[in-house]
């Protein structure tokens, strides 16, 4: 698109360039991952108009059409969302408009950008939510063929990092394939609020004077429900980001402690693991080191989910009621909590299915056996907790 790109808000005045590119700030780039939503949420909106009969079924079949060439053109890398363009919305209504002429002009009819970004990034986020799910369910396949194939081999249960108990890597594993598994269905759980349809709430106050029909779109685009009523709509915003945002906190920690553990069974001193040559990385300037850099970084990626879930609630804390500007900063946290809740589960999967235990390097202290004695005195000869935990604690000081 060239710099005199009409935008949906355009009144016929020049705009500033450093308005445009602050203003627009990086949903040129972000936005091209809501192209296939916009553009499926677009047709639908179009077919309702047509129900209505506010739109014929020409330039209904035109913008179908249009729209349909303009995503595939998209994703085959022909075109370009344009800082000129500012936004998903902009770049295919006006190529549209391009495309197949008056009929192009009047997609826009009974909607707001407002409730078409919202529906786009609805859509893109039904769809992450089971991508992420999904990624998240490797790691957890990973770690339960690793109990199968390893899980007998021995391991010390360790209390404030002393050796405490007698444990296992089929019960190490399985610790983090339940809480993992909970972190999925935290994860699914977000589609409540995913799943309400915002179209037809336009700006936040509806479409006066023009009968929409908000459940067909809604039952078009696979919505469980309408968002109602209209003026609900904007304040929502955020709460579906920052519910899902959360929920990748909790499995980003619970990924960050696997990354923790096994950081800590790679060190010389224990040596229980080896890891998977093409996953660790060399030194600078020590020619011996190989270095598990990957675990590194999906522990630090902890700060960075948070740091996204702080910043969605922050923009979204003191607004007042329907639309504002701020809320176009919810896109950056968002996509970045996504891809790198997505990347962390799938590198950890495949860094788990090269790993080995080493059991000749695995010791574990007579004493870890200390409880598993005492529970057996009172077992055997009926004395207190108490007096057998003494005897025991005495014993283990010889």
């Amino acid at each position: 698109m060239s710099d005199s790109t009409t935008r949906l808000w355009d009144k016929g005045q020049p705009l500033d360039e450093r308005i445009l590119r602050y203003t627009a700030g990086e949903d040129h780039v972000l936005d091209a991952r809501l192209v296939p939503y916009d553009v499926q949420a677009s047709i639908a909106h179009a077919r309702m108009l047509q129900q209505q009969n506010l739109l014929s079924t020409a330039d209904a079949d035109a913008i179908e059409h249009g729209l349909k060439a303009l995503a595939t053109s998209h994703a085959a890398g022909e075109w370009q969302i344009s800082l000129h363009d500012e936004d998903v919305h902009t770049a295919l209504e006006s190529r549209l408009t391009a495309a197949i002429g008056e009929a192009g002009k009047r997609i826009h009819l009974g909607r707001s950008r407002n409730d078409q970004v919202l529906v786009a990034l609805r859509l893109y986020l039904r769809d992450a939510t089971n991508q992420l799910a999904t990624a998240a369910a490797t790691t957890v396949a990973a770690l339960e063929d690793l109990a199968r194939a390893q899980g007998n081999i021995e391991l010390p249960g360790y209390t404030h990092m002393q050796q405490g108990m007698p444990s296992s890597v089929a019960l190490w594993a399985g610790a983090y394939v339940t809480e993992i598994k909970d972190d999925i269905a935290g994860i699914q759980r977000t589609l409540k609020r995913i799943n309400l349809s915002p179209l037809g709430s336009a700006a936040g106050y509806g479409t006066p004077n023009i009968p929409v029909d908000r459940q067909a779109t809604a039952d078009a685009l696979g919505f469980e429900k309408v968002h109602e009523p209209v003026t609900a709509v904007q304040l929502s915003r955020g709460k579906a980001e920052a519910g899902l945002i959360f929920e990748l906190c909790l499995l980003m920690q619970d990924l960050g402690r696997l990354a923790s553990d096994l950081l800590l069974f790679y060190t010389q001193e224990f040596a229980f693991v080896t890891l998977p040559g093409n996953m660790t990385t060399g030194s600078s300037i020590m020619p011996q080191k190989r270095n598990p850099d990957v675990l590194e970084l999906v522990r630090a990626a902890t700060a960075t989910m948070q740091g996204s879930l702080v910043e969605v609630l922050g923009i979204t804390s003191k607004l007042p009621s329907g639309y504002q500007r701020d809320l176009q900063r919810l896109k950056p946290p968002l996509f970045k909590a996504v891809d790198l809740a997505e990347d962390s589960a799938l590198i950890m999967a495949s860094l788990l299915g090269g790993l080995k235990f080493v059991p000749e390097n695995i010791h574990l202290d007579p004493s870890v056996h200390a409880a598993g004695d005492a529970n057996k005195l009172v077992v055997e000869e009926g004395i207190s907790f108490r007096d057998a935990y003494q005897r025991v604690g005495e014993a283990y000081k010889k």
